[in-house]
């Protein structure tokens, strides 16, 4: 029998209705610049599709078009429930949405034998949005795909760069990392941190993004560790936050999206 992670925020994250969901993907999708390159890695944002889904779907638009070249997504999104050392496997076969089952790839498991930072850990998979909310718009705009979910806790930047270069693969292989940016501070504080961490992860600075900039910094500073090593170029696509899209200005989470080449 297949074991299968469930979805934990569909219906408040995101829409819960396949016939819904498609609708505000097409929306989102239909509304973003999809003129730029093909990337390796991206990093998008990962709130509730009405504060964060513009931003994601700005990065996310760039793919449709290549949809055919990737065949495996490795997601790495931070861990916000579960407190743990290093990073987090899922022992499940498929990851389900309301569009349906993500297989995950099963030979992920054998790459990363023998790294110690590396676990099996459903608890930290169960209840966890980083990774969920990136589902619907990959399962959207690439179709048929494996899955390398994992959950990042508290591990450095060389932790996570490891694991990054062990499923680096070819062509066929996109690395999507998720995270916002700084949390709840007026718009104008927002706008000068989230200007800060872009212009680090824009000149591949893993060490100048501060504890307090971005909820992924974990996975993020790994593929900017990773990104530097192979002398990658990185482009802005969009910095905004939740003032921008739905809510005041008082109290913002910001997001960014960007590609990696």
């Amino acid at each position: 029998m297949n074991n299968i992670r469930l979805p934990a925020v569909a219906g408040s994250f995101y829409p819960s209705d396949p016939h819904i969901l498609n609708a505000t993907l097409t929306n989102l999708l239909n509304s973003a610049n999809s003129t730029g390159d093909i990337p390796k890695a991206i990093i998008a944002p990962h709130a509730g599709y009405i504060y964060s889904g513009p931003i994601a779907a700005n990065v996310y638009a760039l793919l449709v078009r290549n949809r055919e070249i990737f065949q495996r997504v490795i997601l790495l999104g931070p861990a916000h429930r579960v407190a743990f050392s290093g990073l987090a496997l899922s022992s499940a076969d498929f990851f389900l949405t309301p569009l349906g089952k993500i297989p995950v790839d099963s030979n992920a498991q054998k790459l990363l034998a023998g790294l110690p930072q590396v676990l099996t850990l459903d608890q930290a998979h169960a209840q966890e949005h980083s990774l969920e909310v990136q589902l619907p718009f990959l399962q959207r705009v690439l179709g048929n795909f494996s899955l390398v979910p994992l959950v990042v806790g508290n591990a450095n930047s060389e932790m996570v760069a490891e694991v990054i270069e062990r499923l680096w693969g070819g062509p066929e292989t996109l690395i999507v990392i998720s995270s916002d940016l700084s949390h709840y501070h007026d718009y104008a504080t927002a706008q000068r941190l989230d200007a800060a961490t872009s212009q680090a992860i824009e000149q591949l600075l893993p060490d100048a993004i501060q504890p307090d900039h971005a909820c992924g910094r974990n996975p993020i500073k790994g593929l900017l560790t990773v990104a530097r090593q192979r002398g990658m170029k990185v482009k802005v696509i969009d910095v905004r936050n939740s003032g921008d899209t739905a809510g005041s200005r008082d109290r913002v989470v910001g997001y960014g999206a960007y590609t990696f080449h």
